[in-house]
């Protein structure tokens, strides 16, 4: 037998996950599955709602999350990657795990983990580390329902060893092709392999090249489908001070005059699907104070952000063509400036070129920058290709918080900047600017008095 491992503070709780970085990414669930049958399936005792997509997981996973809270039910959310600390990626009742809760529940499963890897002789990666810590911490809160968004893809996601009461696909676009496929259509399969047998799913706009995956893995499983433009759809939305007022034809009721405080048009459909998903879970309309107590509370860190006014600071953790693409339609959209100082980052092997097309014409200089990770890009690399689409030139500053520093000098009081290009840029951005806190949106309610009828 191993010995129990020693872990009292934080530090050495996220020792003890860093430790697994070397694991790399190793797609498949034998190793999940086989590491929560050892720790007693915690994963089993609260039902779950499974949200994959390209684009908008975190979003909807939060959205979700606050809108049942505001009903009443006690939430977990599991979401990745972080903005500043690992922790954020767990919460319980919108709050992110303290330090001092992260350090107790690594410490919990942590004998778990190494005798899995004794007996297996098998690694378990950083991400399915934290995914088992997700579901061992939301069993032992009691929650009532767990928003899992999914890390990468669908099909050998970690997270998909979870069976679930509502599964969700915010919308499919190229990404990760490496692993998921080269065409919508292979993508498209991948993502909607976390529909479970005799389940429900909600899905959002999908591109027609996604329509037969999905429709296949509806028909093996014999799921109900909910989906977006014919069982729910935005009905009407206009740009507000800080967001949009929405109106939203739900599943099951029409919900007028909500106020979404996030920037980007793509985020309307983000909310028209959590609606859509938290009416199916509930299998009822929702009540309209506490949908929105709820929408008008969200939080979304990192996603089209505001983080300064003089001069204008946008942090948007946009990595991928199409989130490019909603974060240049909101800067002409509900913004006044015309062009931007770019602070741009990327990781792994995506295109600069390719990302940053829907940006041509708004920007005025490019500050290539590399976060703070190992498979960060050379910011040399970045900046040539960013130039050769956005045109003008481009500045090397490796640092991301000096090169947006050396973005606001340029920008002056009246100008503006835009960070994006990878979560992790948006992370250092936004501790440089504001810190690494933010504050949950503090709508979760719970009604001890009341009986949950499906855990009698």
């Amino acid at each position: 037998m191993s010995d129990v491992p020693t872990i009292v503070t934080r530090d050495e709780a996220v020792a003890f996950l860093d430790a697994r970085i070397g694991h790399g990414m190793k797609p498949g669930l034998e190793r999940i599955i086989g590491l929560l049958d050892l720790m007693g399936d915690p994963q089993l005792v609260f039902s779950i709602i499974h949200v994959a997509g390209t684009n908008g997981k975190t979003t909807v996973t939060r959205l979700v999350g606050d809108i049942l809270g505001a009903h009443g039910y006690r939430t977990g959310t599991f979401t990745s990657p972080h903005l500043h600390r690992v922790e954020e990626r767990i919460s319980i009742d919108g709050k992110p795990l303290t330090g001092e809760a992260f350090a107790a529940a690594v410490a919990d499963i942590s004998w778990f983990v190494e005798e899995y890897e004794r007996r297996s002789g098998s690694g378990v990666t950083y991400f399915e580390l934290t995914a088992a810590l997700a579901v061992s911490t939301f069993a032992a809160s009691a929650i009532d329902v767990a928003v899992v968004e999914v890390g990468l893809g669908g099909r050998l996601d970690a997270t998909n060893a979870v069976v679930s009461d509502v599964a969700v696909v915010t919308g499919i676009a190229m990404d990760h092709v490496e692993y998921l496929g080269a065409t919508i259509a292979e993508i498209a399969a991948e993502k909607a392999a976390i529909i479970d047998n005799d389940g429900t799913v909600v899905t959002g706009p999908l591109p027609p090249a996604a329509e037969g995956a999905v429709t296949a893995r509806v028909a093996e499983t014999k799921a109900r489908w909910f989906r977006s433009g014919d069982d729910f759809v935005v009905s009407a939305e206009t740009v507000a001070v800080g967001g949009w007022v929405v109106d939203i034809e739900g599943v099951y009721a029409p919900y007028a005059d909500l106020y979404l405080p996030v920037h980007g048009r793509h985020q309307v459909t983000n909310l028209a699907t959590a609606i859509a998903a938290s009416e199916v879970f509930l299998d009822h309309a929702l009540d309209e104070d506490a949908l929105r107590t709820a929408v008008s509370a969200t939080v979304q860190p990192g996603r089209i952000e505001v983080v300064g006014r003089r001069p204008l600071v946008i942090v948007d953790g946009a990595h991928n063509q199409q989130g490019v693409e909603g974060l240049a339609e909101a800067l002409v959209s509900e913004f006044p400036e015309e062009a931007y100082q770019l602070v741009v980052g990327l990781r792994g092997s995506r295109s600069a070129a390719e990302i940053l097309v829907p940006l041509q014409g708004q920007i005025a200089h490019v500050w290539a920058c590399a976060p703070n990770d190992p498979a960060a890009q050379d910011p040399a690399s970045v900046a040539v290709e960013a130039v050769s689409v956005l045109g003008g030139e481009a500045t090397v500053i490796a640092a991301v918080p000096d090169a947006l520093a050396a973005a606001i000098e340029a920008a002056g009081s009246k100008g503006a900047v835009v960070v994006t290009g990878s979560l992790y840029v948006a992370g250092e951005a936004r501790a440089a600017v504001v810190g690494t806190e933010y504050v949950p949106s503090g709508v979760h309610v719970r009604y001890e008095a009341q009986v949950d009828l499906r855990y009698e």
